[in-house]
């Protein structure tokens, strides 16, 4: 039996390794468990990846609009899949062996390999197993290897992966997860989409604005479902204008693969059954807890629906194991695990740990034009009894939108009528992905109306959408 931890992580994703970080910096004796790859989905097949490829097919679309810039290009201009996905991947490995500098730098030792929890405070790691369709992860050097590890406190930060529809599952050829989209041989010339979340979106962005023919199909009667309708609705109207043909309330009901394209059989929202061909499918229908072969069961820790339970401090019904991230339920997204940890470390150091209010994270889907929001929708703050003031304010009403190019948007507030409490901020259309944080902050603040109109925004900035629509959810907007 090794020397005993007071911490072991299990999962070296944002989630993972921000948490093992804190822990050192607490003066814990702490070590990561990785099987694949430090820094987990998020750095090498997710979030910053995918940054890569979408800032990629945003440069391409630019390039092809330079005229209404004033600016004349010649020659051949198109993508180069495999640069583009080469840079990617760069990108990727430069962020991953950021995190392995970082694990050195804080003095927490990597265990390369799969760990079973045999007991609270015992694991066991075994040799990693090659996953399906990608190639075997060895031991970077410094790792710790095989064997039985110990220690007080067990965090399960082990993530997710996507959902499969039975019938529908991906063969890394025709039908793709997120795994194989990040890594396209060339630029499929059609694809459909199957899934309307963050997740399509971007996929259904990037391989539109790089020249693919993209369908949309989602099983709800709204795209991007966890977001304001009115929002959902704006966004609708971009991809459709762009030429994203989009169904809603609809279901891939069987897909027919042929030698190299797939043709999906589609229930529409009447009841009608439209075929789509394809060369590619991409399934996008969410992502599941990664909860299996942890020696869950047998110890009696709760799951529920692909994810562990756990309380405000990450606690699982069994004392000394606990979970944070995607495997501990929704909002699946890197920043939320992220803070998850935080407090779960800080809570078992005994600090003043503040449980995370889930209604103050925002979310953002990266692709054109971007969404962002936080908080209570319109719908949702209805539904919750409040009287609202609610704001609007187009981009065309901005000054710096339109030197951008960028006049299509909307920024949209949500306050108590009676209190003058922020309630939520939904936001479409150029870096609103930058800009939310501002509200997040305001309703961290417990900021009012009052403060946010007496605020001063820098000119000319698209930030002044944020206060026109404040101005107008209290009748002063200036410039609509």
């Amino acid at each position: 039996m090794a020397n005993p931890y007071d911490i072991i992580v299990i999962g070296s994703g944002p989630g993972g390794y921000v948490t093992a970080i804190r822990a050192a910096q607490l003066g814990f004796k702490t070590a990561i468990v990785e099987r694949e790859h430090l820094g987990g989905i998020c750095l090498n097949w997710g979030c910053i990846p995918t940054k890569a490829l979408l800032r990629s097919a945003e440069i391409f679309h630019y390039v092809r609009h330079a005229q209404d810039y004033g600016l004349l290009l010649e020659g051949k201009i198109g993508p180069d899949a495999a640069a583009v996905v080469r840079r990617s991947r760069g990108v990727s490995k430069r962020l991953n062996d950021g995190v392995g500098f970082l694990m050195k730098k804080n003095k927490i030792d990597v265990i390369w390999g799969e760990a079973v929890i045999d007991a609270p405070g015992k694991i066991t790691v075994a040799a990693t197993k090659k996953p399906p369709m990608q190639p075997a992860h060895p031991a970077p050097k410094g790792t710790l290897g095989t064997g039985n590890y110990e220690a007080e406190h067990i965090i399960v930060a082990t993530g997710a992966r996507p959902r499969v529809l039975p019938g529908i599952e991906p063969d890394g050829k025709l039908i793709w997860t997120y795994f194989e989209a990040m890594v396209p041989p060339s630029i499929p010339k059609s694809l459909l989409v199957m899934g309307s979340g963050a997740i399509g979106i971007e996929f259904a962005s990037f391989f539109h604005d790089m020249g693919s023919e993209v369908t949309v199909v989602e099983l709800l009667p709204q795209i991007l479902p966890v977001e304001d309708a009115e929002i959902a609705a704006h966004a609708r109207k971009r991809f459709e204008k762009a030429g994203i043909k989009i169904f809603t309330g609809a279901k891939v009901t069987k897909v027919e693969k042929g030698t190299d394209a797939i043709t999906a059989h589609v229930e529409d929202a009447k009841g009608a059954s439209v075929t789509i061909a394809a060369e590619r499918l991409i399934s996008a229908i969410g992502v599941t807890g990664n909860v299996e072969n942890l020696g869950l069961e047998k110890l009696g820790v709760k799951t529920e629906r692909g994810s562990i339970v756990i309380d405000d401090f990450g606690r699982t019904n069994v004392k000394g194991i606990y979970a944070i991230g995607d495997v501990a339920g929704p909002p699946m997204l890197a920043h939320k695990a992220e803070h998850e940890g935080v407090i779960c470390v800080e809570a078992i150091k005994g600090l003043d740990a503040h449980p995370m209010d889930k209604l103050k994270i925002p979310g953002c889907t990266y692709c054109n034009p971007q969404i962002a929001s936080v908080g209570l929708t319109e719908a949702k703050g209805k539904e919750a009894g409040y009287s609202l003031k609610v704001g609007r304010f187009p981009f065309v009403g901005n000054g710096k939108a339109i030197a951008l190019g960028e006049p299509e948007g909307l920024v949209k507030t949500i306050f108590d009528a009676k209190t003058g409490k922020l309630l939520g901020a939904h936001m479409v259309g150029a870096e609103v992905t930058e800009l939310i944080q501002g509200f997040v902050i305001a309703m961290n603040l417990e900021t009012t109306e009052e403060e946010l109109i007496n605020a001063v925004f820098p000119h000319p900035t698209l930030s002044e959408t944020m206060h026109e629509s404040v101005l107008d959810a209290y009748g002063r907007v200036i410039h609509t």
